[in-house]
């Protein structure tokens, strides 16, 4: 496939970057009036329009048109039964997320309703969902269980995981959350359940493959800092890297524990100190905001300038769930980051694309235009410039979706 004519070939890699970090996250190379070739699923080749080569391929007039890199979107719930939109109301009328969650709302709402799903349906709507992201120009997820807080129903959410990375175009990363919420049967026994996670579910989930990274939500209405690496440490035994929801109400020294045992990245960070933004310059621990969370719920934002400026790589996320964010748009969420975080256009682009993929460890394939990697791009619809997609937050700009090099 030879795509002639591109108006601007966006997030261009010619040195293979692994990661943009503070000032360089403003750095988003570009080639005006350009050409890609795309060989199998690869990107073969680009440059400008005088050095195309004479071919027979399949070829796509790109006038007026820009290209990116697939998003990469990093942190989802994505499989999940149904919808939330009762506790919607409750926030209008001024209910809080953790006052929802103290009266059985929020996790344990979707957790009720996931229990008594059955594999086939939870299947068919997480297709539907993961369909429509990726007409919006995501090549890349990762999709967490987390709603079930039974062994049953989290192997049940893993094995519908699975067979999406079976059937999808997509690059699929799989994250066992088994730690999201206490279940009601539990209640009295925090460590009950911790035991059971560690007891049960990991050995079965490694038995089969079903994970590739161990999160836990550490927060007051969660786990604690000591909970939250007794779980890591547990899924250490199993190499599964732990990925840490954290800071998304408290500083409680998630952030620390996280660093201490490796975690790839921790997602969320609306609330953050400075001695905690030193612990993350002394890591390689990516720094992953989800700005429609606190869109949707009505809180206040991430600091992503106060990060990037204090030279932190960060990563954009949609954070895709039936209770606190339920889209899974990418496009938005640059929109977001730049009007509500401060973020220039350029960072959010490679927050949302180069960073994203970092946070999954799949920068070596996936997240800029390079020569080698997997041919995941979208065309866009004529544009006038690279701001003009965050700053029409409401238009779909994705006019053609090239997934492992074919459209998809």
């Amino acid at each position: 496939m030879l795509i002639k004519n591109i108006k601007t070939l966006v997030g261009v890699d010619e040195d293979f970057c692994q990661v943009k970090k503070g000032a360089e996250m403003k750095n988003l190379p570009t080639i005006n009036n350009a050409w890609l070739l795309i060989e199998k699923n690869k990107i073969a080749d680009f440059g400008k329009m005088e050095t195309c080569p004479e071919r027979n391929d399949d070829i796509i007039d790109a006038s007026g048109k820009m290209i990116f890199p697939s998003w990469c979107d990093s942190h989802t719930h994505l499989v999940f039964a149904g919808s939330r939109e009762g506790e919607f109301r409750d926030r209008i009328e001024g209910l809080s997320y953790e006052e929802i969650a103290r009266r059985g709302g929020g996790i344990l709402n979707s957790a009720k309703r996931l229990r008594v799903t059955p594999e086939e349906d939870l299947l068919e709507q997480a297709w539907t969902r993961l369909e429509e992201v990726k007409n919006f120009g995501t090549g890349v997820i990762e999709i967490k269980s987390g709603y079930g807080l039974t062994v049953e129903s989290e192997l049940k959410m893993l094995r519908v995981i699975r067979k999406l990375k079976a059937i999808s175009p997509l690059k699929i990363k799989s994250t066992f959350l088994g730690a999201h919420a206490l279940p009601p049967e539990f209640k009295e026994n925090r460590n009950g359940y911790i035991q059971l996670i560690i007891n049960e579910l990991l050995p079965q989930i490694a038995d089969e493959g079903l994970a590739d990274y161990i999160d836990v939500f550490c927060e007051k209405v969660a786990f604690s800092p000591a909970e939250t690496e007794q779980i890591m440490e547990a899924g250490s035994k199993y190499n599964l890297k732990p990925k840490i929801h954290t800071n998304q109400f408290n500083c409680m020294g998630g952030i620390e524990a996280s660093v201490k045992h490796g975690a790839i990245s921790v997602d969320h960070l609306e609330v953050v100190n400075d001695a905690e933004i030193e612990v993350l310059k002394n890591s390689n621990t990516m720094a992953t905001l989800l700005p429609s969370a606190p869109f949707f719920i009505n809180d206040h934002y991430p600091p992503a300038r106060k990060l990037i400026d204090a030279g932190l790589p960060v990563a954009l996320a949609t954070d895709f769930n039936p209770g606190s964010t339920p889209s899974g748009r990418m496009s938005f969420v640059v929109s977001l980051a730049c009007i509500k975080m401060k973020m220039l256009p350029e960072e959010a682009i490679n927050a949302a694309t180069i960073n994203g993929a970092v946070a999954l460890e799949l920068q070596n394939d996936f997240g800029s235009i390079a020569r080698g990697k997997v041919a995941n791009v979208f065309i866009t619809k004529p544009m006038s410039s690279i701001a003009f997609l965050p700053y029409s937050f409401g238009s779909n700009l994705v006019e053609t979706v090239i997934l492992n090099g074919e459209i998809s």
